[in-house]
């Protein structure tokens, strides 16, 4: 019988995953600096064309864990993305953000033609990574940590990328509804395969977006979203799309009521 790609990833225990991805820095040996072996160049032939401040990103150390989303090590960014690694069941973890305001409008960015995967498409307010440093990893088997450590990220990147600055956005208002487990090719050799933290949050925040980032971002409603959809010129991001099939509108029905819609020890699988 034919193996399903989920039972591949699965099957991957953290030995195996570290004997199958020998770029994958070991917990212990986790410093929160960048692989030499796996740092990004722009001399890489994957990054011939591509924009000098995007290839250094790749150099950043995500979170690469098993299937139940415990830890295993740390992998850059260009380690965790290449299609052919995912393929073989590397799998890193991730967030996104969905940013309402008083108006019950969602926020959303088109991502940045400097972006190396998924460029140009629109997406939800914000999606990155945790990165593999204390404060945003979380201490293995205890899960409010890796949620904790998620929000940092997404306080981090907010303001990296909307330049929203953390005082718009406390932590604590960071509503954690699940986590969706997904994959996704993108252009080329690039892809996703990540266990996405979902929070939604409701801020009025002032924004001055990187341009190295985002090419456009606007406030939309429910109605108005379905309608970008049905825009053929539009190309949304995987992930959102799969999050809007599934969830999206439901949860916005619910903004006043998150605590009836989330299943937070759970682990959606959507591969």
């Amino acid at each position: 019988m034919t193996q399903t790609y989920g039972e591949l990833v699965q099957g991957l225990t953290s030995e195996k995953i570290l004997q199958k991805f020998p770029e994958v820095i070991k917990l212990s040996q986790t410093t929160g600096a960048a692989s030499k072996s796996g740092s990004a160049s722009a001399d890489d032939k994957e990054f011939e064309g591509h924009d000098e401040e995007q290839i250094r990103l790749m150099e950043e150390l995500c979170i690469v864990t098993d299937f139940n989303d415990t830890p295993v090590g740390a992998g850059t960014k260009k380690l965790c993305h290449i299609m052919d690694n995912i393929e073989q069941g590397l799998l890193h973890r991730a967030f996104s953000v969905f940013l309402f305001n008083d108006e019950g409008k969602l926020l959303l960015q088109q991502r940045a033609t400097e972006k190396i995967t998924f460029a140009d498409m629109w997406t939800n307010t914000c999606c990155s990574h945790p990165l593999a440093v204390k404060s945003e990893m979380g201490v293995a088997g205890d899960l409010s940590s890796y949620v904790q450590g998620a929000r940092v990220a997404a306080q981090r990147k907010l303001d990296q990328e909307l330049g929203i600055a953390a005082k718009y956005v406390p932590l604590e208002d960071f509503k954690f509804l699940t986590r969706i487990h997904y994959k996704a090719p993108s252009n080329g050799i690039w892809g996703e395969h990540e266990i996405d933290y979902i929070f939604i949050i409701k801020a009025n925040p002032e924004m001055v977006p990187n341009p190295n980032e985002v090419r456009d971002m606007k406030y939309v409603s429910a109605e108005e979203l379905k309608e970008m959809f049905k825009n053929p010129e539009l190309v949304f991001t995987p992930w959102f799309k799969l999050i809007c099939e599934n969830y999206l509108f439901k949860w916005w029905e619910q903004l006043d009521n998150l605590d009836a819609v989330k299943h937070e020890n759970e682990i959606d699988r959507l591969i």
